[in-house]
């Protein structure tokens, strides 16, 4: 999922946000919908629960999450957008809803852009000790075109301006620290007060929040940096325990090599900087950009829907990771729960009234682009879209949904939850999640959202090299994947379509 949040306002220079698309108006004359910002009392909500106990019983009892994720995660690996792991998964599912008997299934190719591999890495600090570092190169950056050895420099410069008087031709050779270190607290000290907290909390808030004339300033520093022939840009790795956060994009290619070193490292370079102690870093890094544009592919698949089969409900996941670990929990746990979502409802052979969809994406942690490309490619079914559920936050069993904007539908929620009461407890709530696919649709007016779910240690494995099915939760996910299920029952069952939204966006 795209939340690394502190590592991507660490260079500033890269948007996660899909590209503006058109915005169709709201559809007000879609049938049995309201306008949007009106409860739908109209809708009587029912549900068959017969049928949400065959649903639920298949889900908790004879679960296939675990082990679908696990071969997810051991045997096909990583799963870097366009990469051939990633092909390899998108076949993958593809069988296996077949296997599991869904209606039909098949893949959606959509343009990707520039591929990019992760080459052999060292890095040895030589002065004011030797020391081997550990690190990764950010993704679609380069590499060094060998062997190199430079300065560590912190480049705090406010503005082009700024950075012109006080590093023009200083440069050369040079490791730039272009942020001071995220301010994180030591997991094994004393036991923090609550102001020791408070504190914390406040601290981090101040550096992540920018100006606009700061986040200009940050985003410009790379081009400025290869100007001057700066090596390249080091970066905190932004968690604790020697932990990396991973990202990158084809859309905002580094022009000088980008590494993320853990952050114990990192604030180690930036103490000795800061006190004018000379720090040295010889580094040798292969990576590999394609030149040519590459295409990817999103797997869908359906069980189609017996009264009204052009209006759907869409359970959505994405199926690409990162390349440090194995993708378990980011996101292939998501997207294994819909995967098990689909074989448990045509287990329990049920007979939507609506087609109920499941699409899993790739391209999501470059941008949310390969959902973004998915809308765009259906623009025209949108409008019969129920809604779009989404889930994206770790192994973690389904605690609730937040509204998106929708609060009108509060209580709707509430009641396709009851039926499920004995997998609870779930929260309703008035909030906005940003950074994953259901982002993708609001544009459109469609309904969508992104489950809450318990955390499991998600802010340690995300993105990062223990991203691995050590850390995956199979009962949490049997529940995750059961709720899905459920929930896409009762609304391809509901009486009428929920009210278009208005055009949206996730939070700034």
């Amino acid at each position: 999922m795209r939340r690394a949040l502190i590592a991507l306002l660490a260079i500033g220079c890269i948007s996660v946000r899909p590209e503006p698309r058109p915005t169709p108006q709201t559809q007000g004359a879609t049938p049995g919908a309201s306008p949007a910002g009106q409860a739908q009392a109209t809708i009587k909500w029912s549900v068959d629960s017969a049928v949400v106990r065959s649903i639920v019983g298949e889900g908790m009892v004879h679960s296939h999450a675990g082990s679908d994720l696990a071969y997810l995660s051991d045997v096909i690996g990583p799963r870097l957008t366009a990469s051939a792991g990633a092909r390899r998964a998108n076949d993958w599912t593809r069988d296996k809803f077949h296997e599991y008997g869904v209606d039909s299934e098949w893949t959606e190719a959509w343009t990707f852009g520039q591929g990019w591999e992760r080459g052999p890495m060292t890095l040895t600090m030589i002065a004011p000790h030797v020391q081997q570092i550990f690190g990764a190169s950010w993704a679609w950056a380069p590499g060094t075109d060998g062997p190199v050895t430079g300065p560590v420099v912190i480049v705090d410069a406010t503005s082009p301006t700024d950075f012109a008087q006080r590093f023009a031709g200083r440069l050369r050779g040079a490791w730039a620290l272009i942020r001071p270190p995220v301010p994180l607290t030591n997991p094994d000290g004393p036991t923090m007060t609550h102001a020791d907290s408070l504190h914390a909390d406040s601290a981090l808030k101040a550096w992540s929040k920018l100006t606009e004339d700061q986040r200009k300033s940050i985003a410009q520093l790379p081009a400025l940096l290869a100007a001057e022939h700066a090596t390249g840009l080091l970066q905190d790795g932004a968690k604790d325990f020697g932990l990396l956060t991973m990202s990158g994009t084809p859309r905002a290619l580094d022009a000088i090599a980008h590494v993320v070193i853990p952050h114990e490292t990192y604030t180690m370079f930036y103490r000795l900087r800061q006190a004018g102690q000379p720090v040295t870093l010889r580094a040798d890094i292969t990576n590999t950009l394609t030149v040519d544009t590459l295409t990817a592919y999103n797997t869908v698949a359906e069980i189609r829907g017996a009264e009204h089969p052009d209006e759907v409900v869409l359970l959505g996941a994405h199926l690409d990771s990162w390349d440090l670990g194995t993708g378990t929990t980011d996101n292939g746990a998501g997207a294994i729960a819909v995967l098990e979502a689909a074989r448990i409802l045509a287990a329990a052979h049920i007979h939507p009234a609506r087609t109920i969809r499941f699409a899993l994406f790739t391209g999501e942690e470059q941008g949310l682009l390969g959902s973004t490309a998915y809308a765009s490619d259906h623009e025209d079914e949108l409008t019969k879209f129920q809604a779009v559920l989404v889930l994206d936050n770790g192994t973690g069993r389904i605690t609730g949904v937040a509204l998106q904007g929708r609060n009108e539908l509060h209580d709707a929620w509430n009641t396709l939850f009851a039926p499920i009461a004995s997998l609870g407890p779930f929260a309703v709530r008035q909030a906005s999640k940003g950074g994953t696919d259901h982002l993708s649709f609001l544009p459109y007016g469609v309904p969508s959202f992104n489950y809450d779910q318990l955390t499991r240690g998600y802010n340690h494995t995300h993105h990062s090299q223990v991203d691995t099915f050590d850390h995956a939760v199979p009962d949490d996910l049997a529940q995750a994947a059961t709720v899905m299920a459920v929930n896409a029952y009762e609304l391809a069952n509901a009486p009428a379509l929920l009210a278009r939204g208005q055009t949206a966006e996730g939070p700034q």
